[in-house]
């Protein structure tokens, strides 16, 4: 089933391959989802893990589903690169 809806998040523990993301709106693990960046760019994600999920607030681990530029700039920052 899929359902459209839009809402503000929090995203922490940014990393080259996704995020952790606070909502308060339950997802199973495997839901696609499109996230948005507050300079407008998006990128497709999916959910991965449930981390925690209190007082209607739940944090989900999520990985970009394609590994192409555009997942690599989103977050705006520079990561390390590995030795």
């Amino acid at each position: 089933m899929k359902v459209a809806f839009t809402m503000p998040a929090k995203a922490t523990n940014l990393n080259r391959h996704g995020a952790s993301v606070q909502l308060s709106r339950d997802l199973s693990v495997g839901t696609l989802v499109t996230l948005k960046n507050q300079r407008g760019s998006q990128v497709s994600a999916r959910i991965v893990s449930v981390i925690a999920a209190v007082q209607g607030l739940s944090t989900y681990g999520v990985e970009f589903v394609d590994k192409d530029e555009n997942s690599k700039q989103f977050w705006g920052i520079s990561f390390p690169t590995n030795a």
